[in-house]
């Protein structure tokens, strides 16, 4: 502060403010009804006062503008908590995590190698009513044979996946990529 040049006789504001920090936390406690959150709140005022100094007039009232600040602080803040979600037990946020892109990618490589060494008519029968999301009957015309045929195909197809690449029975293969997850469980509904 040494370094801040005075005009004859009349300081710089900036060294005001620390006289009227105990009022901006009274202020700010009145208004948050919280200690700590009201520290946050005259802290964050000081510094957007501090960095914003240059817009402060010379003679006019700087107590009315640094309480200015801080309501306008206190405002913006409670304006943006109110788009605010609680997640207090994290259910929300556990549901917009995601799992790296690679491991999809990773489960995709492995699901087409484990395809390649399935016969052309499970591996067709898989394709169409578990990634293409062909119904059993669809599937069955494109491929010209009975409903039933594909169903078994489909079903013999995801079995043999499913030791191919070492799953236990009802053990659900980890993944991030919708496709492969299509293609090695079929809904019900489809067959």
């Amino acid at each position: 502060m040494k370094d801040v040049i005075k005009a004859e006789g009349v300081s710089d504001p900036r060294e005001e403010i620390v006289t009227h920090l105990p009022a901006l936390r009274a202020f700010a406690r009145g208004l948050t009804g919280d200690v700590s959150a009201a520290d946050d709140l005259v802290q964050d005022t000081v510094l957007k006062a501090w960095s914003k100094f240059h817009l402060y007039q010379q003679g006019t009232n700087l107590r009315a503008w640094l309480f200015t600040i801080l309501r306008n602080g206190f405002l913006s803040g409670r304006r943006k908590s109110a788009k605010e979600v609680a997640d207090s037990e994290g259910s929300f946020a556990a549901k917009l995590a995601s799992k790296p892109d690679h491991d999809g990618r990773l489960a995709m490589q492995e699901l087409t190698v484990a395809l390649r060494q399935l016969p052309d008519e499970q591996r067709e029968a898989l394709l169409l009513v578990g990634a293409l999301g062909f119904s059993v009957e669809e599937a069955a015309e494109t491929c010209g044979c009975a409903p039933g045929t594909i169903k078994s195909r489909a079903n013999r197809g995801r079995a043999a996946l499913a030791q191919i690449l070492g799953l236990e029975k009802g053990e659900q293969l980890d993944n991030t990529d919708s496709a492969v997850a299509s293609v090695v469980t079929v809904a019900p509904d489809n067959l």
